[in-house]
């Protein structure tokens, strides 16, 4: 994988506040943690941070972090983002450090290549069912993405976990290999469809008739408790006038 470096500054100051100043400065806040070591405030220059990440087709990378003040750059993997709801902008992120000679658990994307000839020729529909690899491997041998070859699949056919291509030297699988990929499912026809929805039509008119019957019968007990009041009342009011 490519080397990327990225150069940030001891955070001093804490807190929500300090935070807020800090985005408006065109900074944001990070952490570097890691087995057997305190975790490390740091600050992020946000467009350096964002320009790191368009070089890159997945967040999957081993960070050199040249920390100002400090002569040893820490290599760490970049293991959280947190963005801001409505803008999108990085509010905070983690990077785990990491050494170079023990293997680290990640999630690789699979990338799908090329167009099923059960899509381009048949008629079928792509689903992409499961969309990660989850292996071991050591930080230096991380990729951002195992590419799988769809080209050949027809309609009804699937790719399997058993089926990408991987170097068990460097990656040990975790996924189930029997865990389905990528298939190619026949188009629906018509008649399908005008089933659905009417089975779904059927459903929502259901809904209120269920509603009605319930209150109904609710109404029915409420007339049985007052019928068996009214005598209990009555048989009262008479022992009072004796």
């Amino acid at each position: 994988m490519k080397e990327t470096k990225l150069t940030v500054q001891r955070r001093t100051q804490k807190g929500s506040a300090s935070a807020g100043r800090l985005r408006r400065t065109g900074w944001f806040p990070g952490v570097v943690y890691g087995e057997g070591r305190p975790g490390l405030d740091i600050q992020l220059n946000e467009h350096d941070f964002v320009m790191m990440l368009r070089k890159h087709r997945s967040e999957n990378m081993i960070v050199d972090l040249a920390v100002e003040g400090q002569e040893k750059p820490i290599k760490a993997m970049l293991k959280a983002m947190q963005h801001h709801p409505m803008t999108g902008r990085v509010l905070h992120v983690d990077f785990y450090e990491v050494s170079m000679t023990r293997r680290i658990q990640i999630e690789v994307p699979i990338l799908l290549v090329g167009t099923p000839v059960g899509v381009a020729k048949e008629g079928g529909i792509l689903e992409h069912v499961h969309r990660t690899l989850e292996v071991q491997c050591l930080p230096g041998d991380l990729i951002e993405e195992f590419p799988l070859d769809v080209t050949e699949l027809h309609i009804g056919k699937t790719l399997r976990v058993r089926d990408i291509p991987v170097d068990a030297a460097k990656y040990k699988v975790l996924d189930d290999p029997d865990q389905v990929i990528v298939a190619v499912a026949a188009p629906r026809t018509e008649e399908e469809e005008k089933a659905e929805a009417d089975a779904e039509a059927a459903t929502a008119a259901a809904g209120p008739e269920v509603l009605t019957e319930k209150k109904a019968e609710e109404g029915e007990e409420k007339e049985k408790e007052k019928d068996g009041k009214a005598p209990a009342a009555k048989d009262a009011e008479k022992k009072e006038k004796k």
